[in-house]
């Protein structure tokens, strides 16, 4: 028996063992690339060259500097929120709404709705953007930042209505049917009880919604033109062309568009992993 349990011992320590250099293996293979967009970004473009691997021997705040006022970052945050702020917006309404519907089947024909969504969710936007730019020039739409957050808010809409689908699922009947005896209203009945139940998705859907607007390009770039109305990732991008071959300046940038993105993963990530956790309970 002692042999036994000294065999399982070894076992449990060899597995928590392996299991934890592999994950100490995958933080370094995720960590180590940002640390060195850190490391090269205090550096001058010849000591980059020389050895991108290297502690710079002197750091060079200058490329910050010239990296804020030549990417116009101070106006691309401005953009960026409110274009990432608006489609967060318009998402969490309309996923709740229709999450709430589709999970207690209150209409016909709640399967196909549901089909539907999920043929959405393969369908690539490069498709539509021929029509949209069309149609959004011909209303003068364009360099609108909420026209295009309505755009990016329907790319995004297809999942977060299954995630909170999901999450309506969770909540017991019996809590609605006491909120309907006691005489609530369908307004009131989302906004006072179900909203503090489904809180921990509507932060999933949001943190999800806002990281992938931040960083995405491909309708920005279409929708948005004008340097007056260029996000963060915009002007990081167009700083390709002019400054090349400044790595330092182009090192700098990047610190400057993932710096807010990192901080407010870190900031929501106890949110972030909760809400995954509760949905993935039904479905």
């Amino acid at each position: 028996m002692r042999e036994n349990k000294k065999r399982l011992n070894r076992t449990k320590i060899a597995r928590s063992t392996a299991v934890h250099v592999i994950l100490l293996l995958l933080v370094f293979i995720c960590l180590a690339p940002i640390a060195l967009v850190v490391i090269n970004s205090f550096k001058e473009n010849a000591e980059i060259t020389r050895n991108p691997l290297s502690f710079p021997a002197a750091l060079q705040f200058e490329n910050y500097t010239q990296a804020w006022k030549t990417g116009r970052f101070a106006l691309g945050f401005i953009n960026s929120i409110k274009l990432t702020g608006i489609t967060i917006i318009i998402v969490l309404i309309c996923s709740t709404l229709a999450g709430y519907v589709l999970a207690g089947k209150r209409i016909k024909g709640s399967g196909a709705i549901l089909l539907y969504f999920l043929m959405a969710m393969t369908v690539p936007i490069q498709l539509f953007l021929f029509p949209l730019y069309y149609a959004y020039a011909r209303l003068g739409l364009i360099g609108n930042i909420p026209a295009t957050s309505v755009i990016l808010a329907a790319t995004s809409m297809p999942l977060a209505v299954f995630m909170m689908r999901t999450f309506f699922l969770n909540v017991p009947k019996e809590l609605e049917e006491a909120a309907r005896i006691d005489g609530a209203g369908t307004a009131q009945l989302i906004w006072y009880v179900m909203r503090p139940v489904v809180s921990p998705g509507l932060i999933t859907v949001g943190v999800l919604v806002g990281l992938q607007t931040w960083n995405e390009y491909l309708i920005s770039s279409t929708f948005l033109q004008g340097e007056k109305n260029f996000t963060a990732t915009l002007g990081f991008l167009s700083m390709n062309g002019s400054y090349g071959s400044a790595m330092g300046v182009l090192m700098a940038s990047a610190v400057i568009l993932i710096g807010p993105v990192v901080a407010f993963f870190l900031i929501m990530q106890k949110y972030f992993v909760d809400g995954m956790v509760s949905g993935a309970v039904k479905g």
